[in-house]
């Protein structure tokens, strides 16, 4: 009997799990040729919180069989667990659905932001560390539809296109439209800016024309520049403006953090981290009985595990239940909420689905000589805000 059409749409969002390389082999039934325009539409939309506008991106894949989508990120020290697993989740899917990936290694602007004390040799070392991980734990790279691209390389070598563009959009915003972008940095708008951090949003801005970007990929903490493209749009009379498909943040493990932070080891796990490292800041991570909201081991049991295998297993005695394996987040909230499922049993199991999934990053870093030696250097530099 064939299946209702929400059922269907389901169990292909469901079906791009990262625990099936095989998704992106046109032979795959669940492949790109296969798939529907609503289907692509639903798969690429639960990427995101927040969608500005869903309708543009319907007619955007609609139109274009291959959509340009943008994500960057500043290289400024080890790669936690969101950046690593959310992101390769979220890349194999746009990938599956048709999607070209453009992942900007924004070189300059972690130089412009004082990330790794601006030195620029450092910031390089942590970047190619950064695309080892992703190589790594999953990332789909083979079918040629993900590039890496330096900013420093890219902006020197089509220089007299970009910087007019910089300036364009530094003309038609004034400074306090500026600094409410900020955020995008990691700073407040209260904070004392440097001249080079209030240039840097008309950059960013900028790096989403210059890139030629269908879809803004990013955080929602990233969400106020994107905004600013969407403005820079209307100043200029352009009627196809940057879509913004805005992922959730994950929360650091540690109560009241609404953000995970590299500087404080135990509000995030890092993508090379043991299997004992792993267990005890699990084992340590605030996890309140019987409450769903804000608590970061459902969370990442929402985002990462079950995003990855399309289940997550819980094994506990008989006594306290049984095993039980949970298909769907609202089938996990449910039996956390009624108290079925013990704070105990939950990062129990947490511990083994983080693990096996990073369990090839942590092989990788041991057994190849370049990356094992880029992770060495990676540890060796201090953390600056």
């Amino acid at each position: 009997m064939a299946q209702p059409p929400e059922a269907a749409l389901t169990e292909a969002v469901q079906s791009l799990s990262v625990s099936h390389p095989q998704i992106a082999d046109s032979s795959n039934p669940n492949s790109t040729h296969e798939l529907s325009l609503e289907e692509r539409f639903q798969i690429i939309r639960n990427i995101g919180e927040e969608c500005i506008q869903e309708e543009e991106l319907r007619n955007l894949l609609a139109k274009k069989p291959e959509p340009i989508c943008y994500d960057g990120f500043e290289p400024s020290g080890r790669m936690h667990i969101a950046q690593g697993v959310m992101k390769t989740i979220n890349v194999n899917k746009l990938t599956s659905s048709g999607c070209r990936v453009k992942i900007w290694i924004a070189d300059w602007f972690a130089k412009l932001n004082n990330k790794m004390g601006g030195d620029l040799k450092k910031i390089e070392t942590v970047g190619r560390y950064l695309i080892e991980i992703w190589k790594a734990v999953g990332m789909d790279l083979e079918g040629g539809k993900v590039e890496f691209l330096w900013s420093s390389k890219e902006i020197n070598a089509r220089a007299d296109e970009y910087w007019p563009l910089v300036l364009d959009i530094a003309q038609k915003n004034n400074l306090k439209r500026i600094i409410r972008c900020s955020q995008i940095m990691g700073r407040s708008e209260t904070e004392e800016l440097t001249a080079a951090q209030i240039f840097y949003p008309c950059m960013q801005c900028a790096d989403i024309f210059f890139l030629k970007a269908d879809i803004c990929q990013l955080g929602m903490d990233q969400r106020k520049v994107n905004v600013l493209a969407r403005e820079y749009c209307d100043d200029i009379k352009r009627k196809n403006k940057p879509i913004i498909l805005s992922h959730h943040m994950l929360p650091g493990l540690q109560e009241g953090q609404e953000k995970m932070s590299k500087s404080d080891p135990l509000s995030s796990i890092f993508m090379e981290d043991e299997e004992a490292e792993v267990n005890l800041k699990i084992k340590k991570a605030f996890c309140p009985p019987k409450v769903v909201e804000k608590n970061p081991c459902l969370e990442y049991v929402k985002y990462l595990i079950l995003p990855w295998f399309n289940e997550f297993k819980v094994e506990r005695s008989a006594a306290n239940g049984g095993d039980k394996t949970f298909k769907s987040f609202e089938e996990l909230a449910a039996d956390y909420e009624s108290g079925e499922l013990h704070p105990a049993d939950l990062k129990s199991a947490l511990s083994k689905s983080l693990n096996r999934i990073l369990e090839p990053v942590r092989v990788h870093f041991k057994t190849d000589k370049d990356a094992k030696e880029l992770l060495k250097r990676v540890k060796a530099y201090r953390v600056t805000k």
